[in-house]
């Protein structure tokens, strides 16, 4: 007799009905595993919710409004006028110029990093290094190049009575669109190499092997295989570096403080100035430019990455 017939037997002797406790199925399981962990990202999606999305669609919802209340494209179309459209090229270019030299420089570092042990001190002090200066940017950073090579700074002072070498002989540079090159390549040198040197310690030895076996030279390597198999990783991270450079407002707002020369500083313009009439929410529209840029630039970099992760599998 088997313990289940056992126990209803004394149950009947008892007359009592014996009870029945529902096991829960493989699909019950899994749900409530999936519930609990949705469930843990539920602070990060209010982080996200409140900070992020409700600000984005509060900005961009104003440029579609005059200040009444009633719907109007003109501040859209103000996006096309001459000036506006001047202050998207300063940040276009400088952002595309910034990001090009903070990935060539940070791609070579990364390249010389291969040759060090992964658990030696000298990556791990250039992976410490990288993480922190990646972050280093505002209104720290802009004092710290104005203390270096401002109109009184010291090594502005130190070239000129060591070399006679003046940097702002031609003018006070560092406080224009000229000076936002150096400033923005010191933070975009780090990130590069924080997003580009996984992809290449992912390179496989045996690639290289093979290569040599067949007769191949270091230059058939990097022009045939490891190229090809780092182009998207590199071209994701560029992206990258041009979206960072062209979403930063608060190092260009120290540096630059008269003028609206790149769309941040413009959009800032909109918020506190006078208002052109009929175009009081202009600052919306501004913003809805910057995102559509943004978008197509992370989803260019989403794409990419997806397509590196194949190769590091």
């Amino acid at each position: 007799m088997t313990v289940a017939h056992t126990a209803a037997l004394v149950a009947d002797v008892a007359g009592e009905t014996p009870r029945r406790h529902p096991v829960a199925g493989p699909a019950a399981r899994r749900r409530r595993g999936g519930l609990a962990k949705y469930l843990g990202l539920t602070p990060f999606a209010l982080y996200v919710l409140v900070f992020l999305a409700i600000p984005t669609v509060l900005a961009v919802a104003t440029g579609f409004f005059a200040e009444d209340g009633t719907f109007t494209f003109a501040n859209i179309l103000g996006i096309f006028e001459p000036a506006v459209l001047a202050t998207f090229g300063s940040s276009f270019w400088v952002s595309a110029l910034t990001a090009v030299i903070g990935a060539i420089v940070g791609a070579f570092v990364c390249y010389a990093m291969l040759g060090t042990k992964a658990s030696g001190a000298l990556r791990t002090l250039v992976d410490s290094a990288s993480s922190v200066l990646a972050q280093f940017g505002g209104v720290m950073l802009a004092f710290a190049f104005i203390a270096a090579i401002g109109n009184q700074g010291l090594v502005t002072v130190w070239l000129i009575e060591s070399f006679g070498i003046n940097l702002h002989e031609s003018g006070v540079w560092l406080y224009q669109v000229p000076g936002l090159i150096p400033v923005y390549v010191y933070f975009q040198v780090p990130l590069m190499i924080i997003t580009f040197l996984p992809a290449l310690e992912g390179l496989k030895s045996q690639w290289a092997e093979a290569n040599a076996t067949l007769g191949g030279t270091r230059w058939t390597y990097w022009t045939r295989i490891a190229g090809p198999v780092l182009a998207p990783s590199f071209i994701a991270s560029l992206l990258l570096l041009f979206a960072n450079a062209f979403s930063s407002y608060a190092t260009a707002a120290a540096l630059i403080s008269q003028g609206s020369q790149i769309v941040p500083l413009q959009i800032r313009s909109a918020l506190i100035s006078e208002t052109v009439l009929g175009r009081e929410n202009m600052a919306g529209a501004l913003a809805l430019g910057m995102i559509v840029i943004m978008v197509v630039v992370m989803w260019g970099y989403s794409v990419l990455a997806a397509r590196t992760s194949r190769w590091q599998r």
